[in-house]
């Protein structure tokens, strides 16, 4: 009887009450406001956008450049 009060006392105080925030997300994302799906974050999902197609071009910028290094051939010393 004691493990099950203790696992009992366990579930219930680990279980907690979470707030249904879907029709609030759902009107948010559903206005039609002229920004795109993965912009309509906010200033977070911004930033993430941004920082992403940093990194994507400067790989690419970076992919290039190491490209064009090998191809040339080295001069004998």
């Amino acid at each position: 009887q004691a493990l099950r009060q203790i696992s009992q006392r366990t579930i219930s105080t680990a279980s907690r009450r979470l707030v249904n925030r879907v029709s609030e997300n759902q009107k948010l994302f559903q206005e039609d406001n002229g920004l795109p799906v993965h912009l309509k974050g906010g200033a977070k999902d911004s930033l993430l956008y941004r920082t992403t197609a940093g990194l994507m071009l400067f790989g690419s910028v970076y992919t290039v450049y190491f490209l064009l290094v090998s191809s040339m051939p080295k001069k004998p010393n």
